[in-house]
């Protein structure tokens, strides 16, 4: 297929933008990338598709998100995290059946595909949620799924001993590393190479100095990546200070988490050392605006972009993830030119991509890679014009609302605004009805502040 009359983001080297551009795609890749006219008179009997007015940017990466709570949306809203955690999402997640992770593993990345993302890092897919099925929504969708399977031996969180895991998520070794082990043996590299499987670790002392240290070993023996919540709240800075006199990340260098096959999450209580051990050491970073609101980057560190999970950001809309990285930053550093658009588009887009080891494959719009792109329509919608600027459009007045259609390993997986891989209506509904089953066993209901007659 030849898509013709568009204006491209490249994302490339030199970061050109393509007006009255053209891609070619032959299986699942862009076979060639230029302007239309030239593109149509060198292949005058490829197929097109007209894009005329329309923008196209590299598929949005992802790079932390949680399954399992998109169908926990809005029910520990306006809490504190310890509350959070211990009180709300920890007892729904604790008692969540297979079924119900499958049907809220496809509510998430139908989401995700219809707003423009186009491959994700899952952090924590727990055993109860059956590996298996949210794998097989990964290979039904489309979509492009780094799988992070949890790794803890340990029901504790932060430096407080008093604040335990529901029973429900605590694991054993042989669950969690060995499991993971297993399942990076039967799916890596499945579907086309879109599913990969990951260690995803609880964070300290969720998660033992001793089972850290192994997980580490095994990643660099089997080539296998890890991502980790690191630096999320205060008294995760406490416990590696007080516990092993150490910071973050002078921690994660201990037990071997550092380095360029490493995705750190919340990296939001740093000092000063952390941020060269982590720039030295190649270590991606995560940033998650909408779920910490904290400033999370340091000078030469990769920073990708992540939505989190829908009780705590409410969406899974990277496009409007970008906005708030945007805008946050400035306010934080008094400083209206820190992260301008174009540095936001990076974060989610080619950034993203190296975090998940695909810089040479997906990220940007060039010959050989694989076909992975995003289609907006601004020209229709009353905010997002008039439009001189369209990365500033993109980042400043976009939602994922403006995506059109998406293109995945050359398949096209939304168009037109219309999923093609999945039945939306009957995820909708089947979500509603577990989401239903899930609260009245768990006897939890969410309520307003406000009387409800």
């Amino acid at each position: 297929m030849l898509y013709i009359n568009a204006t491209i983001v490249t994302m490339n080297a030199r970061r050109e933008i393509l007006t009255e551009g053209a891609l070619l795609v032959k299986e699942t890749r862009i076979a060639a990338i230029g302007k239309t006219k030239a593109l149509r008179a060198e292949h005058p009997d490829e197929p097109t598709y007209d894009l005329e007015n329309k923008l196209v940017i590299p598929g949005l990466v992802d790079t932390h998100v949680h399954l399992a709570q998109a169908m926990l949306r809005g029910s520990g809203d306006d809490c504190e995290l310890i509350e959070w955690l211990c009180e709300k999402i920890w007892v729904l997640q604790g008692q969540m059946t297979a079924a119900e992770a499958y049907g809220s593993a496809r509510l998430c990345i139908a989401e995700m595909l219809k707003s423009g993302t186009t491959c994700f890092v899952e952090a924590m897919c727990a055993d109860r949620y059956g590996f298996d099925g949210i794998a097989q929504a990964v290979e039904e969708s489309g979509i492009r799924g780094c799988l992070g399977k949890i790794v803890m031996d340990v029901g504790k969180y932060a430096s407080q001993s008093s604040l335990t895991m529901h029973p429900g998520l605590v694991e054993t070794r042989e669950q969690s590393l060995l499991g993971a082990v297993a399942m990076h043996d039967k799916w890596h590299g499945k579907a086309n190479d879109r599913i990969h499987v990951w260690f995803g670790a609880r964070t300290p002392p969720g998660v033992s100095v001793e089972l850290l240290k192994e997980m580490t070993t095994i990643a660099r023996e089997r080539n296998i990546r890890i991502t980790m919540h690191c630096a999320e709240v205060d008294a995760d800075k406490i416990h590696y200070r007080e516990n092993h006199d150490m910071t973050a990340a002078e921690f994660c260098d201990y037990v071997g988490l550092l380095g360029d096959r490493t995705v750190l999450v919340h990296m939001v209580w740093l000092q000063d050392p952390d941020f060269k051990l982590l720039a030295e050491s190649g270590t991606h970073v995560s940033h998650n605006p909408s779920s910490n609101c904290k400033l999370a980057s340091g000078a030469g560190v990769n920073v990708g972009l992540g939505c989190d999970g829908a009780p705590c950001s409410n969406t899974y809309d990277l496009i409007r993830e970008m906005k708030m990285a945007a805008a946050i930053h400035k306010a934080v550093s008094c400083n209206p030119v820190t992260m301008p658009a174009e540095t936001v588009l990076e974060m989610a887009t080619i950034n993203g991509a190296k975090a998940v080891g695909l810089e040479h494959e997906i990220g940007s719009l060039e010959t050989g890679k694989k076909a992975d792109f995003v289609v907006l329509d601004f020209e229709s919608k009353l905010h997002t014009n008039p439009s001189p600027n369209p990365i500033s459009t993109l980042v400043y007045a976009a939602t994922g609302g403006e995506v059109e259609t998406v293109v995945i390993d050359g398949r096209l997986v939304v168009e037109k605004g219309k999923l093609l891989t999945m039945d939306e209506e009957e995820i909708k509904r089947e979500v509603r009805r577990h989401a239903d089953n899930l609260y009245e066993r768990v006897g939890f209901r969410g309520k307003s502040r406000w009387p409800v007659v």
